[in-house]
C-alpha cells in the first residue's frame, strides 16, 4: 500500500461569535497580513511551515479568547479542491496585491513625464514615492509564498521608476553625437552582458550597421566586469550607452547617432514594446517578433550565434521599413 502524501497545506478552521463587531474585523485583517486565503468563509489555508503554523496559532488563540472557535489542522486535498486551485488562489491574492503596486507605479512615471524637466520638489515626491511602492512591493512579496506572476511587472517598472527619476535630474533629450565621438566609436571593442536577448541584439545590430562598422562585440557577466581601455560599454550597469528614462538603449543609440533615420523609428518602437512590455507603441509586429526573438534565444546558448541570426531578423525588418516609405 502506498504511503499517504505528506501535507502541504496548514488550515485555520475557526468560528467567530457575532459581537463584538470589531473581533471579526481584526481577525479579518490578520488574516490578511500573513496572506492566508480563504477557501470557505471560515476556512483560511497556507502552505505548510513552521511560521505558518505559529502565525495561525496566535490568531487561533486571538479568536479563542475573543469568545470563539478555532482550529488548526494540516492537509491535503483529495476530493473538490485541487493543489492546483489552491495554488491559483495564492497567485490571485498576491497578483491583485502587485496590480495595485503597479497602477501606482505607472501613475507616477506618467507624472514623471518622458523628456521634460522636473523641479526639485517634483523629483522628491517622486523619489518619496517610489520608496513607498518598494516597501509595498516588499511586504507583499514577503508573503508570496508560490512566486505569484505579477511580481516582475512590478520590479520591471520600479527599475524603469529609478532610471526616469535619475533621468529627470538632467536633460532628458540625448544630444545628436559630435563627429569627434562619431571618430572616437570607430573601430571599438563593444561590451555587453552575456545572454543577449531583443534590445542587446538589437542594438548590437544597429552598431554594425551605422555607427561601427568595425566594432567587435564582447559578452561578459552582469555583475564585476571592468572594462578595460578602448572598451565601450551598453545595455549594462554604468554603461556608456543604456536605458534613459523610458527609452531602451536601441532607442538611445538612434538617438545619439541616427537621429534622422526614418526607417529605424518603427524597429526602435518595435525594440521599445518588446523590452519594456509597456505596450506604449502597440505595434502589431510586436508579438511576432517577440516569438521570433525568443526562438533564437531558446535554440542558440552562444551570444554570437544569437547576435548573427538576430541581425539578419533586423537587417531585414529594417529594409522592410526602409523601402515601405520610399514605396
Amino acid at each position: 500500500m502506498a504511503e499517504p502524501t505528506e501535507a502541504r497545506w496548514l488550515l485555520l478552521i475557526h468560528q467567530i461569535p457575532p459581537k463584538p463587531n470589531y473581533l471579526r474585523v481584526k481577525v479579518w485583517r490578520r488574516l490578511q497580513r500573513l496572506g492566508a486565503v480563504a477557501v470557505k468563509n471560515s476556512v483560511y489555508v497556507l502552505p505548510r511551515s513552521e511560521q505558518a503554523q505559529e502565525d495561525f496559532q496566535w490568531v487561533a488563540r486571538e479568536i479563542v479568547e475573543g469568545g470563539g472557535d478555532a482550529s488548526i489542522c494540516e492537509a491535503r486535498f483529495v476530493e473538490g479542491l485541487s493543489d492546483g486551485q489552491v495554488e491559483a488562489m495564492f497567485h490571485a491574492a498576491r497578483d491583485a496585491d502587485y496590480a495595485q503596486v503597479a497602477e501606482a507605479a505607472r501613475r507616477l512615471l506618467k507624472g514623471i513625464g518622458s523628456g521634460s524637466r522636473n523641479g526639485g520638489e517634483k523629483r522628491a515626491s517622486g523619489e518619496a514615492e517610489l520608496t513607498r511602492l518598494k516597501r509595498r512591493t516588499t511586504e507583499v512579496s514577503s508573503i508570496d509564498f508560490l512566486g505569484a506572476p505579477g511580481r516582475r511587472a512590478v520590479d520591471k517598472l520600479l527599475i524603469d521608476l529609478e532610471a526616469r527619476l535619475r533621468a529627470a535630474k538632467r536633460e532628458k533629450r540625448i544630444p545628436a553625437a559630435s563627429g569627434t565621438t562619431r571618430k572616437r566609436t570607430r573601430g571599438r571593442t563593444w561590451v555587453t552582458r552575456k545572454g543577449i536577448h531583443v534590445d542587446r541584439m538589437a542594438s548590437a545590430w544597429l552598431i554594425k550597421r551605422f555607427i561601427d562598422p568595425e566594432a567587435r562585440f564582447k559578452f561578459v557577466p552582469s555583475k564585476g566586469y571592468r572594462p578595460l581601455s578602448g572598451e565601450v560599454r551598453f545595455d549594462m550597469f554604468e554603461a556608456e550607452f543604456t536605458h534613459e528614462g523610458d527609452r531602451c538603449t536601441f532607442e538611445v543609440l538612434i538617438e545619439k547617432f541616427q537621429p534622422d533615420n526614418e526607417a529605424l523609428r518603427p524597429v526602435a518602437q518595435i525594440i521599445h514594446d518588446i523590452d519594456l512590455k509597456d505596450s506604449k507603441f502597440g505595434r502589431p509586429e510586436v508579438p511576432g517578433i517577440d516569438r521570433l526573438v525568443a526562438g533564437i534565444a531558446i535554440a542558440h546558448r552562444e551570444d554570437e550565434e544569437r547576435l548573427a541570426r538576430g541581425s539578419a531578423v533586423f537587417e531585414d525588418l529594417y529594409e522592410y521599413f526602409r523601402r515601405k516609405k520610399e514605396g
